[in-house]
């Protein structure tokens, strides 16, 4: 079996190809290895790969359709998992024609040789920004989502609905996970995990967006991996699912769990609140557990102590 992840040297990417390649799968990454983010992290994140027989990388860009084309023309794979994107809400406002060339077209670029190839299977990663503005909690995938508050969220609906068209027209079997902030080791450095453990433990300042009362749903990276590898292995027809964490946790609270796991005192500078930023993500992860047998095992406090702990040893050690 051959699985394409398409940002598989980014985050979430490397620790799904990690699994698949412990479960003797054979995983292809596609990856630019863009400056979002230093991609000195994302050449670390693949090097644990590179001399494994079972793993390929091509540094190609998704919006390249020729380029992909010849990839899966070469490797005809069984099944995709399109994690591929521009992310981060802040920056979508900054760029919203960068983010809808990487989010929207080359979406479309990835489902036109899906269906050229008729690839078995196809996973696509969604984000729990498209609840946009919603109130009621905690956020089901049967709300109304058409108010995104950020191009980031709005390219993220848009990547939902035209899956919907592929599925419909050439009868792919598409599952949409929305993603409810990700964190763990090797994560993010844009992410308030990454960013507040950074500053912390360095005695620098941390900006609170806000009065702290916002709040979020951390999911730790193994609930998600074991989450995505679950949708793999189901033909569904269309399905869009929420993978979250099992608790909610205001943004003082959070700054306060770090600040016990790391015995330091963070120096909390507050700021107004950005625009694009959401009050409050929770997942309902009822239709997770009944499709995809979810049950996320990772608190919010255990996995900041694994965090934190990994962190320490990367910067500290």
């Amino acid at each position: 079996m051959k699985i394409l992840v398409t940002g598989g040297a980014g985050f979430i990417g490397s620790h799904l190809i990690k699994k698949l390649l412990e479960e003797n799968f054979s995983a292809v990454c596609v990856d630019n290895f863009n400056n979002y983010y230093n991609p000195e992290i994302k050449e670390e994140n693949v090097s644990r790969f590179i001399n494994n027989s079972n793993f390929k990388l091509y540094r190609e860009d998704i919006r390249n359709f020729e380029a992909l084309n010849k990839i899966f023309e070469k490797e005809r794979f069984d099944k995709v998992v399109h994690l591929a994107a521009m992310a981060g809400v802040r920056n979508s406002i900054r760029y919203p024609a960068l983010y809808s060339e990487v989010n929207i077209q080359g979406t479309i670029n990835l489902l036109e040789l899906a269906g050229k190839y008729k690839i078995k299977n196809f996973i696509f990663a969604s984000s729990s920004s498209v609840y946009g503005g919603n109130t009621k909690i905690p956020f089901s995938e049967s709300d109304q989502v058409n108010h995104p508050i950020s191009p980031y969220a709005a390219t993220k609906k848009a990547g939902e609905l035209i899956c919907h068209t592929y599925h419909h027209l050439y009868h792919l079997n598409i599952i949409c996970l929305r993603f409810f902030t990700v964190y763990g080791p090797s994560g993010r450095p844009d992410m308030a995990p990454y960013k507040f453990t950074g500053k912390i433990l360095a005695g620098e300042e941390i900006s609170m967006f806000g009065d702290g009362s916002s709040q979020r749903n951390y999911t730790y990276i193994d609930d998600i991996t074991e989450g995505i590898y679950s949708a793999l292995n189901k033909d569904f027809g269309y399905e869009i699912i929420n993978l979250g964490g099992s608790q909610l946790i205001s943004l003082k609270n959070f700054i306060s769990l770090i600040e016990n796991i790391s015995g330091r005192k963070a120096k909390i500078k507050q700021v107004g609140e950005q625009s694009g930023d959401m009050p409050i993500t929770s997942a309902d992860i009822s239709k997770a557990k009944r499709l995809l047998d979810y049950c996320p095992k990772t608190d919010i406090k255990k996995g900041m102590n694994i965090f934190i702990d990994w962190f320490k040893k990367k910067y500290y050690e």
